[in-house]
């Protein structure tokens, strides 16, 4: 009996020292990821809302309340706003698949696709970018929401169409009265701020943001294990801070992309292209600007060459993909709104076919 009591003491005494070394393995990672500059979505809802706050720069001008974000969803899902009337925010940005279309390039008025072959990048997240769109011209989502609706190649709709739309329906007009007021002038600029309001909302924790603030448990061991090969290949030095991406970054630091003649973007000042987000990346497919990969581990390689001049081997590839799957967040509920109907005085659909 003695020696069996021995055996099971020396196997618990193993087992603790075998967990006691796997809490040292992730806490050595944390810390790691935390220098690389990694940081956690807040749990705290008061948290997280000053982390949106630090990131909006209009937020003090218009806080978010929840008449805004109520209007700025059926604004969103609104296909009325675009000059067919039949485009709506959520046909690029899909928020059940992903916040992206899945498409190589995004399709929009008279079914056109995007000019310069351009892939819709997610809208999840999107308050924490520091720029918006692939060549970083916005600097933030009221900005952004602004192109789309006024690109011919997207909605085509000139701001004072609208406008017309939006007064023309009276029951917007009173959505806007009791979300900025009663003297409140509906223009395009409050319009495309609604939406931009509705969309720092759509916010994503993860396993991942778990593992970063303590929790030793969120990520698998093959999880972490990818987690350490991410940042000792250096894949953080543009897949950075809270969104894993959103900053402008040198693209084809190292070599250049095999897939850049197609389509003829060429990124933004001094060839500088928006990191995307790595949050949900296994959503977000096809990647890169013009959508050329599909597969996950291709783009991992190939980023490899392109930004960081280092061959990844498959083995890695697929271990670092591991990793970015833990990315992939709870999404928020969203239900489909009603939207008040259109009156006779509303302007009228123009396909142009």
């Amino acid at each position: 009996m003695s020696k069996l009591k021995s055996l099971c003491t020396s196997l618990v005494l193993c087992a603790g020292f075998l967990y006691a070394n796997d809490n040292v393995t992730s806490n050595l990672l944390r810390k790691d990821a935390l220098s690389a500059g990694l940081i956690a979505i807040p749990t705290d809802k008061a948290a997280l809302e000053k982390t949106i706050e630090k990131y909006t720069p209009n937020y003090k001008q218009f806080p978010t309340t929840k008449s805004r974000v109520e209007l700025g969803k059926k604004l969103f899902f609104d296909p009325r706003i675009s000059k067919s009337g039949i485009i709506s925010c959520n046909t690029c940005h899909n928020l059940g698949l992903g916040g992206v279309d899945g498409i190589p390039a995004s399709t929009g008025h008279k079914w056109t696709p995007n000019p310069k072959h351009i892939n819709a990048p997610t809208v999840y997240n999107s308050v924490f970018n520091l720029v918006q769109f692939w060549d970083g011209r916005a600097v933030h989502l009221q900005d952004q929401a602004k192109g789309p609706m006024q690109d011919i190649a997207e909605m085509a709709a000139s701001p004072k169409e609208v406008e017309a739309k939006i007064n023309s329906i009276p029951e917007y007009v009173e959505e806007f009265k009791k979300a900025y007021g009663d003297k409140v002038v509906i223009s395009f600029d409050l319009i495309a701020t609604s939406i931009g309001i509705f969309e720092r909302t759509l916010i994503t924790p993860s396993r991942y943001d778990k593992f970063l603030l303590g929790d030793n448990n969120a990520l698998t061991t093959q999880e972490q294990k990818g987690f350490r090969v991410f940042l000792n290949k250096g894949c953080a030095s543009c897949h950075t801070g809270i969104n894993l991406g959103g900053q402008m970054s040198v693209f084809e630091l190292a070599s250049k992309y095999k897939y850049a003649n197609i389509g003829s973007f060429t990124g933004g000042k001094g060839n500088m292209v928006k990191a995307p987000t790595l949050r949900n990346i296994e959503l977000t497919a096809p990647y890169f600007h013009n959508g050329a990969i599909w597969d996950l581990e291709e783009a991992i390689a190939n980023m490899g060459k392109i930004q960081l001049g280092i061959n990844i081997k498959p083995s890695e590839a697929k271990q670092i993909a591991v990793f970015l799957k833990s990315l992939t967040g709870k999404m928020p509920e969203i239900t489909y709104p009603m939207l008040p109907p259109s009156r006779s005085n509303t302007p009228k659909p123009n396909l142009d076919y």
